[in-house]
This record gives structure tokens, sequence and C-alpha cells, in this order.
């Protein structure tokens, strides 16, 4: 349990941290977040992150309430008071407290919060043995709805993708978007790989651009690995040679089994395993 939340200015207690039941994120989802690493006591591509909910505000025209340079020091106010160097960012910003309909104009201050806690989103042994994961059948948002490059509180897709990930005993499900192509999973983006090479879906295919995504582009560059976006169809993924998945919080996790199916020999592979201790590498010296 986090010993502090930074909460609209104040670092106050987490039973002292609370929103109105008024505040249009809780009512209509209507908000933004980022999900941010800390290693070391340093934030993990905090540049990277805090210019993607910057973006995320801008296209839901959510004014944030305070500049870069503001959050990124709120940021690391709240994990000194936590006493933490290793740990997980939470930062959301909420349209703030309206009324009971759905007009921003009725909100005249958003709210922004930071939580510094630890999380553990996979057993280690999935690190290192590989994990099994489904296909969907709930699809990503339309672009044309809410862009999935917004990292939004609407998350209720995801959700239910990953109550049948649950429903099938497995963690994860890749969700497919409204052509049927590969998009990502409910919370990471997902690669596969095909000949040597390093395919991962783009932003035509409905996805979040991850950060840890982008770390691995130039990990890949640094490897000289090929690597590049493609438009990736559910038959790719069973005939890959090896697959995985990125996230801020899952970081790099082989997958080896998609919809009961094993993917290549059925082992984590020789270019995730490099990727993956590259990325440790890349963690340790930034």
């Amino acid at each position: 349990m986090p010993r502090k939340i930074w909460l609209d200015g104040q670092l106050v207690d987490p039973s002292d941290a609370k929103i109105s039941v008024y505040d249009h994120g809780l009512l209509y989802g209507d908000g933004v977040f980022e999900g941010i690493r800390v290693y070391s006591g340093k934030i993990f591509e905090c540049a990277a992150h805090l210019d993607r909910l910057y973006k995320s505000a801008r296209a839901i025209r959510l004014n944030i309430p305070v500049t870069l340079e503001q959050f990124k020091s709120a940021m690391e106010q709240t994990i000194k008071a936590n006493d933490f160097t290793d740990c997980y960012i939470r930062a959301v910003v909420t349209r703030g407290v309206g009324y009971l309909g759905l007009s921003p104009a009725k909100c005249p201050k958003p709210s922004v919060f930071i939580i510094a806690d630890t999380i553990e989103l996979y057993p280690r042994e999935m690190y290192e043995k590989g994990m099994a994961v489904i296909t969907a059948s709930v699809i990503r948002n339309h672009p044309n709805s809410l862009s999935p490059r917004i990292k939004s509180l609407n998350y209720l897709n995801n959700i239910l993708a990953k109550l049948e990930a649950n429903d099938a005993g497995v963690p994860e499900a890749i969700m497919l978007n409204f052509e049927g192509n590969v998009s990502e999973c409910t919370a990471d983006n997902i690669f596969i790989i095909r000949d040597g090479q390093v395919q991962t879906p783009g932003t035509a295919d409905g996805i979040l651009e991850g950060v840890t995504r982008s770390v691995i582009f130039k990990l890949c560059k640094q490897l000289n690995i090929p690597c590049i976006e493609k438009t990736l169809q559910r038959h790719d993924l069973y005939i890959a040679d090896e697959c995985f998945l990125t996230g801020s919080a899952a970081e790099v996790v082989p997958i080896t089994k998609i919809d009961g199916r094993p993917i290549g020999n059925g082992q984590v592979g020789a270019i995730t395993r490099r990727l993956m201790e590259a990325f440790g590498r890349h963690i340790r010296e930034a």
C-alpha cells in the first residue's frame, strides 16, 4: 500500500485520496492516463510517456492543468514520498467534477492524481517458459469512434477481452480490429518473428503506440535485427516462428501458444531471448 498519493497538487494519505462521485472520469470514463515504470529511482522513458499523455488529452480536448515540467516533478515527489526506487506509476487526468449530464462544459477544472506502487502482471515463470494466449471475439475500437491511439479511461472493450482470456484460463488475449486483422492485446503490443524478421502491427491496425514497443524498435536496430510494421492476420500468428508481447507493466513477455496452437517449437525463441536480455540491459543503463 502506498504511503502517499499526489492529488491535485497535494500529497495525501491513500484514505484521503478521494474524487467526487460527480467526477466525469468516474461517471463517463472521461479522462486519460499513463502507466510508467521506475527503475533505480529513474522514471523510465519519462518524456515519451508524458508526450503521449498530453497528446491523448489534446485529442479529447482535455486541458491538463499543469505543465509537463510540473507533471514530472509531481511524479518525482510521489516516488520520493513513498520511498521507492523501483515501482510503477499510474498518472491519471480526469475531466473533473461536473453534473449528471455528458457536457464537459459543466466540468470547470480537470483533476490529476498520481499513484506510485508495485506491480507484477505475470508470474516470473512465464518470462522463462513463455505464456499462452487466445484471440478474443471482442474487437478494438474503430478508429473513427474512439481512436485506439488515445490512452483513455474507456477500457471496457479491453476488459471484456480480458474476461474471455480469464474464461479460457490464460492471462492475456489478442484483439483484432474491425477488419479482422491483428491489432494488439488487452494491455500490450504484440510482435511476431518470421524468418528472422520482427513484425508488428502499425497505427492503421488500431494499436496504441506503446512506449516499450518503441524501445524494441531501437534495440532491434542496435542488434541488427530486421524489424518492420506490417498488417498481420490470425494466420500469421499461427505460422510465426516466435511471438512476444511488450508493455510498460509487462515489459517483454514471450508467447509460446496461441489458441491452443504452439508457436514455432513451443519454446521461447532465440531472437525473443536476445531482445529480452537487451531490454534488461537497457533498463540498467538508462
